[in-house]
């Protein structure tokens, strides 16, 4: 069969991102989602109203259903919603219940791009610390990565992830400025080993950040090197976010919802 990649994310009602966006942005890069459900939320595509998490030990028992039954080639996580949760990937890494080596991709989700909260960020930051030396990769935005390093410069905080474990860390400056080319750049062992400029689109979008990480994934689960995955997923993403769809609000600022099937269009 197709290369699985096991995501772990909460389901997303309006589909823009969550479970979702992982299923259709690694079906795109060629790969096939199997999912483990973190949180059922209640939002639509422009804001978050509340979730709950499931328990640890029903997170558990979905990935090793899924384990037990199907090749997996990589793994990606998304909202994870309690530090139980964090403990519990962490736990399937360190029992070597998901293989030694299997490229993950961690998007380190604690706010929605609405600002809506996905769970206790400090708490979440903290248990954070646990999961990253697993990633392959981790695609914070910028106030993630702020988060998690505790230094305001980007460089600085990449490095740091890097120095305190983490393989590589992509970052994209979108959420620093409203205007202006948006940089991308990705820092593998503490040495910068990719930049490029990537045009600002008008609008916001709902689950942009979930397509890029899952399209990513994907590409990892056959086999491309983490380069080249990312170049891909740009390219991908950036068609897909060119012909997103816009709901059905009269607001002029609403966030639109990446076509992830735009090649249908």
């Amino acid at each position: 069969m197709r290369p699985v990649v096991l995501c772990f994310s909460g389901l997303d009602p309006s589909g823009g991102a969550g479970l979702q966006a992982d299923i259709e942005s690694i079906g795109q890069a060629g790969a096939h989602a199997a999912v483990a459900c973190t949180a059922i939320t209640i939002q639509n595509s422009q804001q978050v109203m509340g979730f709950e998490s499931v328990s640890a030990e029903l997170l558990i028992a979905q990935a090793m259903a899924v384990l037990d039954d199907l090749p997996i080639k990589a793994v990606k996580s998304g909202m994870l919603g309690t530090t139980d949760n964090i403990h519990a990937i962490a736990t399937l890494f360190k029992n070597n219940h998901i293989k030694q080596g299997t490229p993950f991709v961690l998007d380190p989700v604690l706010v929605a791009n609405s600002g809506g909260s996905l769970g206790d960020k400090e708490t979440l930051v903290k248990a954070f610390v646990e999961l990253l030396p697993f990633a392959t990769l981790i695609t914070p935005n910028t106030h993630e990565l702020r988060a998690l390093s505790g230094e305001t410069d980007l460089h600085a905080g990449a490095k740091k992830l890097c120095q305190n474990g983490v393989n590589a860390v992509l970052v994209k400056t979108s959420h620093d400025y409203e205007t202006g080319d948006i940089e991308q750049f990705l820092y593998i062992n503490g040495e910068i080993a990719h930049t490029s400029i990537v045009p600002r689109l008008n609008g916001e979008f709902h689950g942009s950040g979930c397509s890029l990480a899952s399209h990513i994934a994907g590409k990892l689960a056959l086999g491309m090197d983490l380069v080249q995955a990312i170049k891909d997923a740009d390219t991908w993403i950036a068609q897909a976010l060119q012909h997103a769809d816009r709901p059905h609000i009269d607001d002029p600022k609403a966030q639109l919802i990446p076509n992830r099937f735009f090649h249908l269009a």
